[in-house]
Protein backbone atom coordinates (compact mmCIF):
# COMPACT_ATOMS: atom_id res chain seq x y z
CA UNK A 1 0.00 0.00 0.00
CA UNK A 2 1.22 3.20 -0.95
CA UNK A 3 0.07 6.40 1.21
CA UNK A 4 -0.30 10.24 -0.97
CA UNK A 5 -0.67 13.52 0.85
CA UNK A 6 -3.98 15.24 -0.17
CA UNK A 7 -3.12 18.74 1.28
CA UNK A 8 -5.59 18.08 3.84
CA UNK A 9 -4.08 17.75 7.23
CA UNK A 10 -3.87 13.75 8.00
CA UNK A 11 -6.19 13.13 5.15
CA UNK A 12 -4.66 10.99 3.02
CA UNK A 13 -4.89 8.87 -0.77
CA UNK A 14 -4.53 5.21 -0.04
CA UNK A 15 -2.74 3.36 -3.68
CA UNK A 16 -3.04 -0.60 -3.04
CA UNK A 17 -0.48 -2.82 -4.37
CA UNK A 18 -2.34 -4.72 -7.00
CA UNK A 19 -1.24 -7.98 -8.25
CA UNK A 20 -2.18 -9.33 -12.08
CA UNK A 21 -2.02 -12.29 -14.04
CA UNK A 22 -4.34 -14.26 -16.49
CA UNK A 23 -6.56 -14.97 -14.30
CA UNK A 24 -7.29 -11.65 -13.00
CA UNK A 25 -6.06 -9.34 -10.05
CA UNK A 26 -5.58 -9.79 -6.10
CA UNK A 27 -4.91 -6.49 -3.83
CA UNK A 28 -5.04 -6.47 -0.02
CA UNK A 29 -7.62 -3.74 0.42
CA UNK A 30 -6.37 -2.61 4.16
CA UNK A 31 -4.16 -4.33 6.84
CA UNK A 32 -4.05 -2.60 10.09
CA UNK A 33 -0.92 -2.44 11.01
CA UNK A 34 0.34 -1.45 7.50
CA UNK A 35 -1.72 1.40 7.67
CA UNK A 36 -0.70 2.45 11.49
CA UNK A 37 3.06 2.55 10.04
CA UNK A 38 2.61 4.76 6.98
CA UNK A 39 -0.28 6.77 8.37
CA UNK A 40 -0.02 7.26 12.18
CA UNK A 41 -3.32 6.99 12.26
CA UNK A 42 -5.61 4.09 14.29
CA UNK A 43 -6.79 1.93 11.62
CA UNK A 44 -9.50 0.49 14.54
CA UNK A 45 -12.77 0.14 12.36
CA UNK A 46 -15.86 -1.01 13.67
CA UNK A 47 -18.63 -0.84 10.98
CA UNK A 48 -19.01 -1.33 7.43
CA UNK A 49 -21.22 0.73 5.28
CA UNK A 50 -22.46 0.14 1.76
CA UNK A 51 -24.80 2.00 -0.63
CA UNK A 52 -25.58 1.66 -4.40
CA UNK A 53 -26.63 5.04 -6.06
CA UNK A 54 -27.39 6.23 -9.80
CA UNK A 55 -25.51 8.53 -12.32
CA UNK A 56 -26.42 12.59 -10.48
CA UNK A 57 -27.10 11.21 -6.90
CA UNK A 58 -25.18 13.63 -4.39
CA UNK A 59 -24.85 12.46 -0.88
CA UNK A 60 -23.63 14.62 1.89
CA UNK A 61 -21.52 16.26 3.34
CA UNK A 62 -22.34 14.73 6.41
CA UNK A 63 -20.02 13.61 9.62
CA UNK A 64 -20.55 12.90 13.22
CA UNK A 65 -18.87 15.00 15.51
CA UNK A 66 -18.02 14.88 19.32
CA UNK A 67 -17.72 11.50 20.96
CA UNK A 68 -19.05 9.90 17.91
CA UNK A 69 -17.01 11.04 15.88
CA UNK A 70 -16.01 8.86 12.75
CA UNK A 71 -13.00 8.19 10.68
CA UNK A 72 -13.86 6.69 7.47
CA UNK A 73 -11.78 4.55 4.70
CA UNK A 74 -13.60 5.03 1.50
CA UNK A 75 -13.91 2.83 -1.81
CA UNK A 76 -16.00 2.06 -5.10
CA UNK A 77 -16.74 -1.05 -5.70
CA UNK A 78 -18.45 -0.38 -9.12
CA UNK A 79 -18.67 2.36 -11.36
CA UNK A 80 -16.97 6.27 -10.43
CA UNK A 81 -17.48 8.77 -7.86
CA UNK A 82 -15.93 12.40 -6.89
CA UNK A 83 -15.72 12.00 -3.40
CA UNK A 84 -15.01 15.27 -1.15
CA UNK A 85 -13.57 15.87 2.20
CA UNK A 86 -13.64 18.57 4.33
CA UNK A 87 -11.92 19.68 7.11
CA UNK A 88 -14.39 20.82 10.05
CA UNK A 89 -11.82 20.54 13.23
CA UNK A 90 -11.59 24.33 14.46
CA UNK A 91 -8.40 24.77 14.99
CA UNK A 92 -6.49 22.76 12.11
CA UNK A 93 -4.39 24.48 9.54
CA UNK A 94 -6.56 23.33 6.95
CA UNK A 95 -9.94 24.13 8.49
CA UNK A 96 -12.58 24.94 5.75
CA UNK A 97 -10.33 23.63 3.02
CA UNK A 98 -11.78 20.70 0.82
CA UNK A 99 -9.93 18.05 -1.07
CA UNK A 100 -11.61 15.63 -4.27
CA UNK A 101 -10.95 12.55 -5.93
CA UNK A 102 -11.99 10.68 -8.17
CA UNK A 103 -12.37 6.72 -7.04
CA UNK A 104 -13.81 4.10 -8.96
CA UNK A 105 -13.53 0.48 -9.21
CA UNK A 106 -10.98 0.50 -12.28
CA UNK A 107 -8.32 2.61 -10.21
CA UNK A 108 -8.95 0.75 -6.68
CA UNK A 109 -7.98 4.46 -4.91
CA UNK A 110 -8.81 4.42 -1.58
CA UNK A 111 -9.47 7.79 0.85
CA UNK A 112 -8.86 8.04 4.36
CA UNK A 113 -10.94 11.08 5.93
CA UNK A 114 -9.99 11.47 9.51
CA UNK A 115 -12.19 12.43 12.65
CA UNK A 116 -13.86 16.09 12.08
CA UNK A 117 -13.90 16.18 8.39
CA UNK A 118 -17.41 16.52 6.87
CA UNK A 119 -17.33 13.66 3.67
CA UNK A 120 -19.70 13.53 0.76
CA UNK A 121 -19.75 12.15 -3.15
CA UNK A 122 -21.23 12.57 -6.43
CA UNK A 123 -21.80 9.80 -8.59
CA UNK A 124 -20.26 9.89 -12.16
CA UNK A 125 -20.92 6.93 -13.93
CA UNK A 126 -24.19 4.97 -14.26
CA UNK A 127 -24.25 2.98 -10.91
CA UNK A 128 -21.72 3.25 -8.34
CA UNK A 129 -21.28 0.93 -6.00
CA UNK A 130 -19.62 2.84 -2.51
CA UNK A 131 -18.05 0.62 0.43
CA UNK A 132 -16.60 2.62 3.42
CA UNK A 133 -15.10 1.58 6.93
CA UNK A 134 -15.88 3.43 9.91
CA UNK A 135 -13.62 3.89 13.04
CA UNK A 136 -16.93 4.49 15.51
CA UNK A 137 -20.48 3.25 15.59
CA UNK A 138 -23.30 4.93 14.15
CA UNK A 139 -25.34 7.25 16.59
CA UNK A 140 -27.86 9.74 14.91
CA UNK A 141 -27.86 12.24 18.19
CA UNK A 142 -24.37 13.01 16.65
CA UNK A 143 -25.32 13.67 12.88
CA UNK A 144 -23.86 17.12 11.45
CA UNK A 145 -24.12 18.44 7.72
CA UNK A 146 -24.02 20.79 5.84
CA UNK A 147 -25.84 21.80 2.34
CA UNK A 148 -23.25 20.51 -0.97
CA UNK A 149 -23.63 23.73 -3.08
CA UNK A 150 -22.22 26.19 0.26
CA UNK A 151 -21.23 29.32 -1.26
CA UNK A 152 -18.08 29.01 0.49
CA UNK A 153 -16.84 26.05 -0.06
CA UNK A 154 -17.61 26.17 -3.82
CA UNK A 155 -16.95 22.64 -4.60
CA UNK A 156 -17.50 21.28 -8.25
CA UNK A 157 -19.39 18.14 -8.01
CA UNK A 158 -19.05 17.65 -11.52
CA UNK A 159 -22.76 17.31 -12.12
CA UNK A 160 -24.33 19.66 -14.29
CA UNK A 161 -26.81 21.99 -12.98
CA UNK A 162 -30.18 20.53 -12.80
CA UNK A 163 -29.24 16.80 -12.76
CA UNK A 164 -27.78 17.10 -9.30
CA UNK A 165 -30.23 14.11 -6.78
CA UNK A 166 -30.28 15.13 -3.73
CA UNK A 167 -32.19 13.86 -0.81
CA UNK A 168 -34.93 16.32 1.10
CA UNK A 169 -32.91 15.49 4.31
CA UNK A 170 -29.62 16.89 2.61
CA UNK A 171 -31.28 20.05 0.98
CA UNK A 172 -32.26 20.53 4.45
CA UNK A 173 -28.76 21.15 5.46
CA UNK A 174 -27.25 24.03 6.87
CA UNK A 175 -24.16 26.36 5.59
CA UNK A 176 -20.32 25.71 6.53
CA UNK A 177 -20.63 29.23 8.76
CA UNK A 178 -22.78 27.94 10.81
CA UNK A 179 -21.31 24.16 11.49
Amino acid sequence: MNIEQTGLKDCVIIKPSLFEDTRGYFFESFNQNTFEEKTGQSGNFVQDNQSLSSYGVIRGLHAQMGTFGQAKLVRVLKGEVLDVAVDARIGSATYGKHFSIKLSAENKLQLYIPRGFLHGFAVLSEMAEFFYKCDNFYDKSSEQGVIYNDADLNIDWQIPLGKEIISDKDLLLKPFSLL
